[in-house]
């Protein structure tokens, strides 16, 4: 059973106001609204697709293989599997955004938090040996803080969706009441997202919207963009 300093941790780092840049994301929401295949009636339905097809099977699976390999102390292992994610990412501005996130993410868990495997990931981040995607960052500072890798996951998942959430609110899809109700409403995609995660092998490591990939890839010409992805 997690104690509540770990899960203090966990609410910390998965919490919108911590600075990983998840703010800057819209993860395609932007896309597929300009293109106008979203409306308020569906963001809820897409949040959960992308959980359960494309984050929970990429983003979420790598987080739960780099928790296990930062908790057995392999910091190779940790290196392999974020180059495994970013290969996995197929458009661009999704790299990029994921390694800031992750940069950030880095730095200032290493700042807060004193642990070899964590300094020593941060080392190889900084000298360019691995990407520093975000998820796999996430996994290596709640694996120093003690965190367990189903609670590291979920919240990771949580962060997401908050995230999500709060791209459509700032583009007019939905309101503060009707947000915090689609949050509700998606835990339960959460958990399954979760359970699958912690059980899915490596080697299954990928997520497949290609929907999403479409959009994304539209984004990143757009004239105008709220957000980097």
């Amino acid at each position: 059973m997690t104690d509540v300093r770990q899960l203090l941790t966990a609410l910390q780092f998965a919490d919108s106001a911590f600075p990983s840049g998840f703010y800057t994301m819209s993860h395609s929401l932007e896309g597929y609204s300009q293109a106008r295949l979203v409306g308020r009636d569906g963001v809820q339905q897409l949040l959960g697709e992308l959980l359960v097809h494309a984050v929970g099977p990429s983003d979420a699976t790598a987080l739960a293989a780099a928790h296990r390999a930062a908790a057995d102390g392999d910091v190779e292992l940790v290196q392999e599997i974020d180059q495994r994610l970013f290969a996995s990412k197929l458009n661009a501005e999704m790299r990029t955004a994921s390694v800031r996130s992750g940069h950030q993410l880095i730095d200032l868990g290493a700042e807060l938090t004193s642990q070899a495997l964590l300094a020593e990931y941060r080392e190889r981040v900084r000298v360019r040996s691995t990407p520093g995607c975000q998820p796999v960052a996430a996994a290596v500072v709640y694996a120093a803080n003690g965190v367990d890798a189903r609670d590291a996951v979920a919240a990771d998942l949580f962060a997401f969706s908050a995230s999500f959430v709060g791209a459509a609110l700032r583009l007019r899809l939905t309101d503060h009441r009707q947000a915090q109700a689609i949050l509700l409403e998606t835990s339960g995609v959460i958990e399954q997202a979760t359970d699958a995660a912690l059980e899915r092998d490596l080697a299954d490591l990928g997520g497949c919207a290609p929907m999403a990939d479409v959009m994304s890839a539209r984004h990143e010409r757009a004239e105008a963009r709220l957000f980097s992805s």
